[in-house]
């Protein structure tokens, strides 16, 4: 019993006093991911998050779907989607979720966390305190938890906030930015002007339910009245609800930290009385058996503070895909800016400008420049207003703050503050830690000495020479054009022939393209062009391009449309090899051509998309002689994903036990091999809202077998659906490893992109 009488002076809450390596103050995506990495590689972390789940944006809380580069598989991006924790977590969603139920996305969330005895979770728990050592350097964050109250002050060296709106950064006085730049500034073409607004707002999203009965809506007395007051009310459909009404947005006039309740009212107000007028007008009679299943308590919010770096992103490190030494992550969705006004305003509800590929971001972007001992992570990395507009989405975010929680281990190892690592020895460490854990960087390649796989011979059971993708029973007329996107090695192209059904006798015109920038997969480059005669009738035409080239790429076959020809389909899917349609994907562009006005700094370029599953068919093909390129020596090279080759070891498809064997001259003591697969990064994973044709991704291998070089099996795995299969045991002594595989869907040919080997 507590039986405590009165007192003269205030009581205090409860204390709690943490001390810890890296302290993450945000559990978004980003905070999630820099916590994760951090704890995986060995360093203590207390996360702190003011909501009582993970997620941020992400969570059940807003339910926006996370997406990054990949952006809907509506720009040039192929196999872009981000690798590392972020695909962990997005790969185990689809397995689990692929309706996109977002209450099931924050128990992956949660798991994740709460599976590393080195992360310390304080839900519900809001910092509000920051102490400081000297000017520059944070000593400790002090949190309140309303639901245990109890106050936590917790001390580090080191420092991450991931928070949103930098309420870590803004408390210890580094240095921040709110509002766009001029274009005199850096030179930023796009820069927006007062009329469009300088900040992007709010929104808040909502879920309808069919109840199979009439259902009546009495609107609360704070809902809008006047629907006319949103200039796209004509745009309001029934079937439009969660982020397809992304758009319902607002508070980029006003101070999007200080007066996110403000904004949220008013977009409450918007949602109620939208809600209202479709079921109240007379105009949407199919809403008579819908109700208002959940409307979002709190908004997503898109901008607010950006903090200042070593370095700052500008529209033309986006656009121009600029490479820089110090690059840990990268990024791949549009300069995508909204107008201020939101709702309320006449404009498009935002403006998207893609670039020709995905475009590296660098550790300079990822700490304070004034602070010493403080990382930056989410969306509040140094970058630009337009920067921004690109960096700010989840995928990303979290892919920028893997490299911040790897980053921090190696700064507590090693007694350092964040900017040490721009030393070029260290960023080497620091980008080969991260390529071990499956982040990808593009055109970042690192000699990884302690991988007991680059000293081995490999060899394989059997290797893909591609030359026939066998016609199936389905076709398409060519009412616009169409192509394959095939790895090419050096020397003489192959001849291509095609299944071919014309109404009458006519012409196809055939392309080879490619792209004009490296690793990247927007053809804006004709290298050749045929016109080929087509008889009545169906028939194999073949197509001799007489190209020779010089260096590993990826190219395009293009034919291009003629709406009296139809082009034979396959059912063979296999890794690193699509299907390719020059169209648009509504949801990022509107148009199949990317046509910026003069003068914005833009590039133009047409998209060729390839079709979500179960379309997205290969063209039936022949090529003579076969594509090679598929062979065992590229599982100890990298990267793990098609650039400018396929980058795996690829099967035949009749080989019935497909197998890696990895030889050492000396016999090699080994603990621990990881297995980098097929999880089709090209497959955009988005978390909530949208469904996905598959759970298990199909090229995906389910079945690892390792055994030794004496045929003892030292590990093997039969139900995997992630990308990596990281398998441990005793420290063995062996002069070889033979890696069995297989478990694919469909008659997919076994595929693997990277094998590492460690002691």
């Amino acid at each position: 019993m507590i039986n405590d009488g009165p007192v003269a002076e205030t009581r205090s809450p409860l204390v709690k006093q943490i001390q810890t390596d890296l302290v993450v103050v945000g559990g978004g995506l980003a905070g999630v991911c820099a916590a994760i990495t951090a704890a995986r590689a060995g360093i203590r972390v207390v996360l702190i998050q003011d909501r009582p789940v993970l997620g941020g944006n992400a969570s059940s809380e807003v339910r926006l779907w996370a997406l990054g580069a990949t952006s809907h598989m509506g720009n040039n991006n192929r196999w872009a989607r981000e690798g590392g924790v972020i695909d962990e977590i997005f790969v185990e969603n689809t397995y689990r979720n692929s309706d996109g139920n977002p209450l099931i996305l924050d128990t992956i969330l949660l798991e994740k966390v709460v599976e590393e005895p080195n992360i310390t979770l304080l839900l519900n728990t809001a910092a509000f305190e920051v102490t400081k050592s000297d000017p520059d350097t944070i000593q400790s964050v002090r949190a309140f938890c309303s639901q245990n109250s109890t106050m936590y002050d917790v001390s580090s060296r080191l420092f991450c906030d991931a928070s949103g709106d930098g309420i870590i950064g803004f408390m210890s006085g580094a240095a921040f930015r709110m509002g766009a730049e001029t274009k005199e500034e850096f030179g930023e073409q796009f820069a927006p002007d007062e009329s469009y607004g300088q900040l992007l707002g709010h929104s808040i999203y909502f879920y309808t339910k069919d109840t199979g009965r009439p259902v009546r809506f009495v609107p609360p007395s704070f809902a809008i009245k006047d629907i006319k007051a949103i200039p796209r009310w004509r745009n309001f459909a029934v079937g439009q609800d969660g982020c397809r009404l992304w758009w319902i947005e607002y508070g980029g006039r006003l101070d999007t930290v200080h007066e996110t309740e403000t904004i949220k009212w008013e977009l409450w107000k918007i949602v109620y009385g939208v809600w209202d007028y479709m079921k109240n007008s007379g105009k949407f009679p199919e809403a008579e058996t819908l109700t208002l299943e959940w409307v979002g308590q709190i908004p997503g919010k898109r901008e607010s503070r950006r903090f200042e770096g070593d370095t700052m992103m500008i529209q033309q490190d986006v656009i121009e895909q600029r490479r820089c030494n110090d690059a840990v992550s990268f990024g791949g969705w549009a300069v995508d800016l909204h107008p201020s006004d939101g709702v309320y305003s006449d404009l498009p509800g935002c403006n998207q400008w893609h670039s020709k590929g995905v475009y590296p971001i660098p550790f300079r972007a990822m700490y304070s420049r004034n602070i010493r001992n403080l990382f930056l992570a989410g969306r509040i990395i140094s970058a630009s207003h337009l920067a921004f507009g690109s960096t700010r989405v989840m995928a990303t975010c979290a892919h920028n703050a893997q490299a911040v929680g790897m980053a921090a281990a190696i700064c507590h190892r090693d007694n350092l503050v964040p900017k040490d690592l721009l030393d070029e020895v260290r960023m080497r460490g620091l980008q080969k830690e991260l390529l071990r854990t499956g982040q990808h960087i593009p055109h970042v390649l690192t000699d990884d000495e302690a991988d007991l796989a680059t000293k081995a011979t490999v060899s394989a059971s059997s290797e893909l020479q591609l030359q026939c993708l066998p016609a199936g029973d389905d076709s398409i007329p060519l009412e616009s054009p169409v192509g394959m996107l095939l790895p090419i090695v050096p020397g003489k192209l192959p001849r291509f022939q095609f299944q071919l059904d014309a109404k009458s006798t006519t012409e196809i015109q055939f392309e080879l393209r490619g792209c004009t920038r490296e690793d990247s997969f927007t053809p804006d480059e004709v290298l050749a062009s045929r016109n080929v005669a087509v008889d009545a009738g169906r028939q194999s035409v073949e197509v001799d391009f007489d190209v020779t080239i010089d260096t590993p790429r990826y190219l395009f076959v293009c034919l291009m449309a003629n709406p009296d020809v139809t082009v034979s389909l396959s059912d063979q899917r296999m890794t690193g090899v699509l299907s390719v349609h020059h169209t648009l994907e509504r949801k990022v562009s509107n148009s199949a051509v990317q046509d910026p006005p003069d003068g914005i700094g833009v590039e133009r370029f047409e998209f060729w998309l390839p079709q979500r599953r179960p379309a997205g068919k290969n063209l039936a093909m022949q090529i003579t002689p076969p594509l090679s390129g598929f062979g065992p020596a590229n599982v100890i090279t990298g990267p793990e994903r098609p650039t400018s080759g396929i980058n795996a070891w690829v099967a035949s498809p009749d080989d019935a036990s497909p197998t890696l064997d990895l030889n050492w001259e000396q016999p090699v003591t080994i603990r621990r091999v990881v297995v980098a697969l097929d999880t089709d990064l090209d497959h955009p994973m988005e978390t909530v809202l949208m469904g996905h044709p598959e759970s298990r991704m199909p090229f995906c291998a389910a079945n690892i077998r390792v055994t030794d070089d004496t045929g003892l099996c030292l590990a093997e795995v039969s139900d995997n659906h992630q990308t990596r299969c990281d398998l441990s045991f005793p420290a063995t002594q062996t002069s070889g490893l033979k890696i069995e595989v297989s478990g694919t869907d469909n008659s997919i040919p076994v595929s693997v992109f990277r094998v590492r080997v460690f002691e």
